[in-house]
């Protein structure tokens, strides 16, 4: 089988490229011939041919911006959006090879293309596609514009009484006017793009036209102009405007010269005057009173703007929120209030530079491959990609997504008490380097204060937490290290020297492979609980009938209570339950396959097969915990090893390769 994907995001940097890794190494582990074309910000890399669109079985496409679908007719397709290529790109690829995706068949196909009719689901918020393809075209002139007028101060800028100015006969003047102009194109773009996701390419005349007209406030007699909330009016009444006329039936003569004469000048005509007539004065009036408001704003006010702008920015690290606090700082650097957008470019880099920080300073509590993604992560931030913390966040939402709002909130809020202003439409050190930033000093303050503050709080939260998303997931890290049991009574000098009995009477030993804290007796081949809550009743009692707990149900509600924290389902079927109590008298692992399954709501969606319950006393001390859970996620990640031990046909065969667990 032969699947293609496109994948694409509207900045084109981070889930563009997530998205297409995850779908490739997806394709490689199902097996299947894959080959991902990405739509990025600097264009269009691995493009797929002809003859690939011939020989696929079905086509993906992960976007959330327009992805021209009309090479792809008479395929099956799947279009969804870009987070589902970042978080699901297995299940997708299997809906491809379940035939559970229709066939495309052109502009005419009303039927949605990402789902058969039959298993039709809500899809994502068509006027946020439609908004984040305008911005995508949008963002390339902004940055380039200001990065230009940015660098032309720099260089070329002289104090004067009234400011920074940069002298008329000079270059860098120039340069600051080609800035001035790719800047003027912002709304125009912004709007033209959001007729063209809406209405394909008949759309781009009057979507471009119609945000012209939003920010020349002349052409509908106002002072002021419409701002980009004008710009956006514009592209959505463009789009849907040019979608009514091409629903008009016209004879067969006129309909060739429809895309090229009829519609967009129909279009254009009704856009621009009502746009002049009705629409831009009232919206630009509103633009004013906001920026009016924003630039009166001192002291407790400004900080709470601060506080919004900064969350917003951290939210959703990319999405519809993140993108709305952008636009907004862009829209009042158009207008020259560049207080605004100082803050947001410091909130910008803080998750991601948070997040890498936060795997430095404390590299027990994350993976190996996490410590690598967060040296990745860190360099994202210098550059300004907030998307770099969204693995974190996506493997652990719950301690990362508050971490980086509070960093990034915390680092607004100073860069807006020092007044630190930025002209460029972006953020990160990268725009203070290169000259964008006043009061660099303060910028570099606010961003490092707000990533420590990020760093040190996920850390803090993940403080109980020892194994996450296939990897170490962090929980109730803590120590096993036996004191000798107080109450322990004679040992049996008949007993089985392998029984859990016989050990839970021994010696403390240092733990260097797993079944130093494990015994044939401690394992069960076949679980028959049909539920989670079953199987963990199930391994509790063979610790329990080993004699190495001192009350089965207050271990139980350790267990119970450390599930209600995150599963410990960690995905490739496998769960490690663990507790830390009282209640348990030594270190121990019981181990259970359950070979049809159940559902620990792991990770990546598949049923726990085999199942490791470690049993720790609470008073412990030490670092043997952790070496546990480091020596079972070492040796689970090998596939091969995984296979031998589902098969497994006895308890003493089982024993023998969790022998080789060290």
């Amino acid at each position: 089988m032969k699947v293609l994907a496109v994948t694409a995001c509207p900045v084109g940097i981070a889930h563009t490229y997530m998205a297409a890794e995850n779908l490739q190494k997806a394709g490689e582990e199902l097996g299947i011939d894959i080959k991902v074309e990405t739509q990025g910000s600097i264009g269009v890399e691995n493009e797929l041919t002809a003859k690939d669109i011939e020989e696929a079985d079905g086509i993906i496409i992960a976007s959330d911006k327009e992805v021209s679908k009309e090479r792809f007719a008479g395929k099956k397709l799947i279009v969804t959006g870009v987070q589902d290529g970042i978080r699901q790109p297995e299940e997708l690829i299997k809906r491809v090879q379940s035939g559970d995706a229709s066939i495309y068949k052109g502009e005419s196909d009303s039927q949605t293309p990402d789902e058969p009719k039959n298993k039709r689901k809500e899809k994502e918020n068509p006027i946020y596609k439609h908004l984040m393809n305008g911005v995508s075209y949008m963002i390339p002139f902004i940055v380039v514009g200001g990065l230009l007028i940015a660098i032309s101060l720099t260089f070329g800028g002289e104090q004067t009484p009234e400011g920074l100015v940069i002298p008329e006969d000079s270059i860098w003047k120039q340069i600051e006017a080609i800035g001035a102009a790719s800047f003027s194109f912002m709304v125009p773009i912004l709007a033209g793009f959001i007729a063209v996701s809406i209405a394909d390419r008949p759309g781009l005349v009057p979507g471009i036209i119609g945000g012209f007209i939003a920010v020349n406030g002349s052409l509908y007699g106002s002072e002021a102009d419409a701002g980009f909330i004008g710009g956006i009016i514009a592209g959505f009444l463009a789009g849907y405007v040019v979608l009514g006329i091409k629903k008009v039936k016209v004879p067969n003569a006129i309909q060739p010269v429809m895309p090229i004469i009829f519609i967009p000048v129909l279009s254009t005509l009704i856009v621009g005057m009502l746009f002049i007539f009705v629409v831009g004065a009232p919206v630009a009036q509103v633009f004013e009173s906001l920026t009016i408001w924003l630039e009166g704003m001192q002291g407790a006010s400004s900080i709470f703007l601060a506080l919004i702008l900064g969350a917003m920015i951290a939210v959703d690290m990319g999405g519809p929120f993140n993108k709305v606090a952008f636009l907004f700082g862009a829209a009042m650097i158009a207008e020259g209030n560049f207080s605004i957008m100082g803050p947001i470019a410091v909130a910008i880099c803080i998750p991601p530079i948070g997040m890498g920080l936060a795997t430095f300073l404390r590299k027990r509590k994350y993976q190996s491959t996490e410590r690598e993604a967060g040296k990745a992560t860190f360099t994202m931030g210098l550059f300004g990609i907030t998307e770099g913390a969204i693995p974190f966040a996506a493997q652990d939402p719950l301690r990362v997504i508050p971490s980086i709002m509070v960093g990034s909130m915390t680092g607004s809020v100073i860069a807006m008490m020092a007044s630190v202003g930025n002209q460029v439409a972006h953020g990160g050190p990268i725009v203070a380097v290169l000259g964008a930033v006043n009061n660099v000093v303060m910028f570099f303050v606010a961003a490092i204060v707000g990533s420590i503050v990020t760093a040190l709080m996920v850390n803090f939260l993940k403080k109980d937490v020892s194994l996450e998303n296939s990897a170490v997931v962090a929980g109730g890290a803590g120590t096993m290290d036996d004191e000798a049991d107080q109450g322990k009574s004679d040992q049996d000098p008949d007993s089985d020297s392998d029984s859990a009995e016989s050990v839970s009477e021994q010696e403390p030993v240092e733990i260097n492979k797993l079944t130093d804290i494990t015994t044939i007796d401690l394992i069960n081949t076949d679980l028959t609980g049909s539920s989670r809550d079953d199987v963990i009743e199930e391994l509790i009692n063979k610790l329990d009938g080993s004699n190495l707990l001192k009350s089965a149900q207050a271990f139980k509600q350790a267990i119970i209570a450390r599930e209600n924290e995150g599963t410990t389902g960690l995905g490739m079927n496998i769960a490690i339950p663990h507790g830390k109590s009282s209640a348990v008298k030594r270190p121990a692992v019981a181990f259970g396959i359950k070979n049809d399954g159940v559902d620990w709501q792991s990770m990546d969606g598949t049923d726990a097969k085999l199942i490791f319950m470690i049993a720790v006393p609470e008073e412990s001390a030490g670092d043997d915990h952790l070496k546990i859970l480091q020596m079972l996620s070492r040796q689970l990640m090998d596939e091969d090893f995984r296979e031998k031990l589902l098969h497994v046909t006895s308890k003493e065969e089982a024993y023998e390769l969790l022998d080789t667990i060290k």
